[in-house]
């Protein structure tokens, strides 16, 4: 006779950093992480063949004002990449993330990415990092 498992429910979270990368220390960085529960089935919709009617969900429903943030430094400053600045972030983010691990959360995935026009004169950047945990409930 086989034995059967309990169910197991997972709970998943996303924090993001956004630390900017304009220059002379313009940009607003952030460490920010949703204190809300969303249902994703709400702001979804099925497109068939017989049925392609477009998602009429509200962005103002969508929206999150429930969050967690924490202000971050940015790259750079007035005289260019700042390293202090950096590592202070790297501080900022790995307290949150031992804190979380202390909560019972595993971290599961990093994702980074860059965005940056990088044409003449552009002076608009960010760097962008998602970390991805889970935890039994």
């Amino acid at each position: 006779m086989k034995e059967e498992r309990p169910v197991t429910e997972i709970e998943y979270k996303v924090i993001t950093s956004i630390e900017s990368i304009v220059s002379s220390g313009l940009g607003r960085s952030r460490l920010i992480s949703s204190n809300a529960n969303v249902d994703y089935e709400e702001f979804t919709s099925e497109q068939t063949e017989d049925n392609n009617s477009r998602n009429k969900s509200k962005r103002k429903d969508i929206r999150v004002k429930d969050f967690e943030e924490t202000k971050l430094l940015n790259f750079y400053n007035i005289g260019g990449i700042r390293f202090q600045n950096i590592v202070s972030n790297d501080a900022l983010v790995s307290s949150k993330l031992t804190n979380m691990a202390k909560e019972g959360w595993e971290l599961m995935f990093i994702n980074s990415a860059v965005e940056s026009d990088s044409g003449k004169d552009d002076g608009q950047g960010i760097f962008v990092t998602r970390y991805t945990f889970k935890r039994v409930k």
